[in-house]
């Protein structure tokens, strides 16, 4: 995918257990939103909250509130020509592998993605 001038950024190193090609889908549908919301010269940044919780977060504009519950509906885009499904993609992926997402505020304003590996 054409990241213009985004920035990746590991915070920390791990590795987890998930079926590789689909997991890669759900990264490049977070890079690819962070890129589409957040400019081409987005900061994304993946580490580790602790031993069973990643996130993927950027210093792009962020995601309200109010609006959070319905990013992951089929069909919601917030940018015209969108899909509305890489969002579903990603919970849905995330959720067929026992995990769960959540969306708060980054630390930069952005959006922030947390992936929690456990039950």
């Amino acid at each position: 995918m054409d990241t213009d001038a985004a920035t990746l950024e590991i915070a920390d190193e791990t590795t987890f257990q998930g079926d590789r090609d689909q997991l890669r889908h759900v990264f490049e549908n977070l890079f690819r939103n962070a890129i589409e919301h957040g400019g081409t010269d987005v900061t994304v940044r993946v580490g580790r909250v602790d031993e069973d919780t990643i996130y993927v977060e950027d210093d792009g504009s962020g995601i309200p509130a109010e609006r959070r519950k319905e990013i992951f509906e089929p069909c919601h885009s917030s940018t015209s020509g969108g899909t509305g499904f890489g969002l579903t993609i990603v919970k849905r992926t995330v959720e067929a592998h026992g995990w769960t997402v959540s969306v708060t505020d980054g630390p930069e304003d952005g959006a922030r993605f947390e992936f929690v590996m456990s039950q």
